[in-house]
């Protein structure tokens, strides 16, 4: 689907259709670009210029933005405001007091919580966010929440536009006895399958992520025995014990690169840290950006074998922007972002991915790297984003929505 113009006056891409965006970012409803909101014809140009919008955008305060090294939600959301800076918008950033960024920071506390013991036993930390966001609402064309249902009671009694995107599992219980007492809010899902145990919320779309094209790229390979990649976080829901038998089948090395969070410290002593010993496996630790493109560069698949509905997976992107396949178990998100063939191979079993592993040889990396520049870049992620916003500031809500 083509853009009306790409770039313009503050390089923004309107869509005539909304129906199917390539890449299978933002789904949208049907509607023509003069519906987004606030767009003017140019006669002389015969071109589409929007002018920016206010937008804030509230971060969790777990981790900095962008966090130092592991942490999904908050590196989404610098991505996000970095390019919708880029874009020309003006754009104020509520999150910690050690956040970087090219946006206004408002902090609302002077550091990441994840640096705070014990933070998590009152409220405090986020009635204080909650209040400053408020105080300064009418200032903006749009509010971007990142914080689950925090600030659903405020802010549904208060006239600025707002939304909340999801970053997590929607299979507990409790989820639908909190958002269903809000069901004007609208809600962003950032894939389809992680709204499928909760269909009745108010979903105003799915906007997968992306991140900066160039943050991640193909480096040079040193020369050295093949390896697979595993990289995150090790949790069982994270497939780390599976990475390892299947690695193991394929008599391949397999490099762990992955952080052992505090409330998995006694499942990697337990569990993990025995497997490790075995041989065959290399526990390098969490790692930082800098470090991925050799090392996802030099594996030979990046190997994902969660064991739970996953809401997106930023490292699946990440291989890919390396030119790196992914072998993924057939959980959340994986048939929607990984590209059966192309990009990886798609699995339900160890077995499966054994024998997927001795097929990566059909598989064209440089065509990897081309699908993560065509689908993963945070440029589309954040045009996805404004259109949705521009729907919401010209009070257009998920009435309109798919």
């Amino acid at each position: 689907m083509r853009s009306l113009v790409r770039g313009g006056l503050y390089g923004l891409a309107l869509r005539p259709d909304f129906g199917a965006v390539a890449g299978g970012g933002c789904r949208l409803p049907r509607q023509g670009a003069a519906a987004i909101g606030g767009a003017r014809m140019v006669p002389r140009a015969k071109v589409w210029q929007v002018p920016p919008m206010r937008i804030a955008q509230i971060a969790p305060l777990f981790e900095s933005v962008p966090p130092p090294r592991y942490g999904g939600t908050e590196r989404v959301v610098h991505w996000l405001t970095e390019e919708l800076v880029a874009m020309g918008h003006e754009v104020t950033l509520f999150a910690t007091g050690d956040s970087h960024t090219s946006a206004r920071l408002v902090a609302a506390r002077a550091r990441a919580e994840r640096f705070v013991p014990n933070f998590e036993r009152n409220a405090a930390p986020y009635a204080r966010l909650i209040e400053l966001v408020r105080r300064e609402a009418e200032q903006f064309d749009v509010l971007h929440f990142h914080i689950d249902f925090h600030p659903f009671s405020v802010f549904t009694r208060q006239a600025t536009p707002f939304l909340t995107t999801l970053h997590g599992r929607l299979d507990q219980d409790w989820v639908s006895e909190i958002y269903g007492l809000f069901p004007q809010v609208n809600l962003v899902s950032v894939s389809d399958s992680q709204r499928r145990p909760q269909p009745g919320l108010g979903w105003a779309a799915s906007v997968l992520h992306g991140m900066p094209r160039d943050l991640l790229a193909p480096a040079p390979v040193a020369e050295e025995a093949p390896y697979f990649a595993f990289l995150g976080r090790i949790s069982p829901e994270k497939g780390i014990e599976s990475a390892i038998r299947i690695a193991a089948a394929c008599g391949v090395k397999l490099k762990v690169a992955a952080k052992i969070g505090e409330e998995d410290a006694a499942y990697h002593a337990q569990v993990v840290a025995p497997l490790l010993a075995g041989g065959g496996v290399e526990f390098i630790g969490e790692i930082d950006d800098a470090r991925k493109p050799a090392f996802l560069s030099g594996a030979r698949a990046l190997l994902f074998p969660i064991a739970w509905p996953e809401p997106f997976g930023l490292v699946m992107i990440e291989a890919m922007a390396c030119g790196c396949p992914v072998v993924a178990f057939r959980q959340g998100s994986v048939p929607e972002v990984v590209e059966e063939g192309l990009t990886g191979f798609i699995v339900e079993t160890v077995e499966q991915a054994v024998a997927a592993c001795g097929r990566l040889g059909t598989l064209d990396r440089a065509a990897v790297r081309r699908r993560f520049e065509a689908r993963w870049t945070a440029r589309r992620m954040a045009e996805d984003y404004v259109a949705l916003y521009r729907r919401l500031a010209r009070g257009r809500g998920r009435a309109d929505g798919p």
